[in-house]
């Protein structure tokens, strides 16, 4: 293996290297993805002897750069041994390097080596138990000098994402990317929304044909939906229920989280909505972006074939027997 003991001389001061390793199985592979998100440059499987160059490359454009480097059994010129006596090298060095260790427990790999129908990488042609077993020799070096040992026995992916945010997580780095999604029903729920709200209760401007050919971003129809007595009262509801559910979602791992607001047609209650709600969260810290799926669509918010708003529409919308006049079935 390279030598790495000199590392530091090249290393940039703002240099912060978790070295991510352990059992085959146990979660090395999702560990780093996870670091991926949480901002880390993540490489997997790199052969120890291009350690010297990955760890001089450079400080990444913010002037800080975190590096997490995936090395386990697998790796060429592995060497448990060496590599605990390079670590301790480059500490002394200077060098900010935390050893991380997935174990499992050998049931549980055996179980997920079965599920997957992987073959274990040191029981090619025997049983998994048997690499398990040798592998749990090889890599004791490891285990013993880990600052951090995380054991995934009885983790989801969703619970790794969770110990690993809750160690690496770059200070002020946003716990969700948010959009906010208006979107009209008449056309379909948005296929990525993770919570919709129904604005279809709100009083309807399509209805005023002065407010009709305009869009929940003109301040006539703001104004028009902002008048519902029901809108104050049911948007700081929905408001106070994001500000709960949104530091929920970011502990438990999520990174993307959409919120949608439907009306009929997606051109009015819902664009004013959702915009509403997008500046009211981001005054309170929740920034995100907003996407107004159907506001340039062709449709009104009384498409043929649907069923019209609860909310009444003018005399002229009615029957000769003053019922509403629906579309023909």
């Amino acid at each position: 293996m390279a030598s790495l003991a000199n590392l530091a001389e090249r290393s940039p001061p703002s240099l912060r290297v978790l070295l991510v390793t352990g059992m085959s199985g146990a979660g090395r592979t999702s560990a780093l993805k996870i670091l991926e998100d949480l901002g880390y440059e993540a490489v997997d499987n790199l052969p120890l002897g291009l350690f010297d160059k990955l760890l001089a490359a450079g400080d990444s454009d913010d002037g800080a750069r975190l590096l997490a480097i995936g090395i386990d059994s697998r790796t060429r010129a592995f060497d448990a041994d060496a590599i605990v006596e390079r670590i301790g090298d480059l500490r002394a060095e200077g060098v900010e390097i935390t050893l991380v260790f997935l174990d499992c427990s050998g049931t549980e790999l055996t179980r997920r080596f079965s599920e997957t129908r992987r073959r274990h990488p040191l029981a090619v042609d025997r049983p998994a138990a048997d690499g398990i077993a040798r592998e749990r020799e090889i890599v004791a070096p490891l285990r013993r000098a880990a600052d951090i040992v995380i054991d995934t026995s009885d983790y989801a992916v969703r619970d790794l994402r969770r110990a690993l945010a809750g160690r690496f997580a770059r200070a002020g780095a946003e716990p969700l990317t948010l959009t906010f999604m208006s979107f009209g029903f008449a056309r379909g729920l948005p296929r990525d929304a993770d919570l919709v709200f129904d604005v279809r209760f709100l009083a309807n401007p399509h209805w005023d044909v002065t407010l009709r050919p305009l869009t929940g971003e003109d301040p006539a129809v703001r104004a028009y939906v902002a008048a519902d007595p029901a809108f104050a009262p049911a948007f700081e509801r929905i408001y106070d229920l994001l500000l709960l559910l949104l530091p929920r979602y970011g502990a438990e791992g999520k990174s993307y989280l959409t919120v949608a607001f439907g009306c009929t047609g997606g051109r009015h209650r819902s664009v004013f909505v959702a915009q509403a709600m997008a500046d009211r969260l981001a005054a309170a810290g929740w920034s995100g972006s907003v996407v107004h799926r159907d506001k340039a669509g062709a449709g009104s918010d009384a498409d043929a074939g649907l069923v019209v708003d609860h909310v009444a529409p003018p005399a002229a919308a009615t029957g000769a027997a003053g019922e509403l006049a629906l579309p023909p079935a």
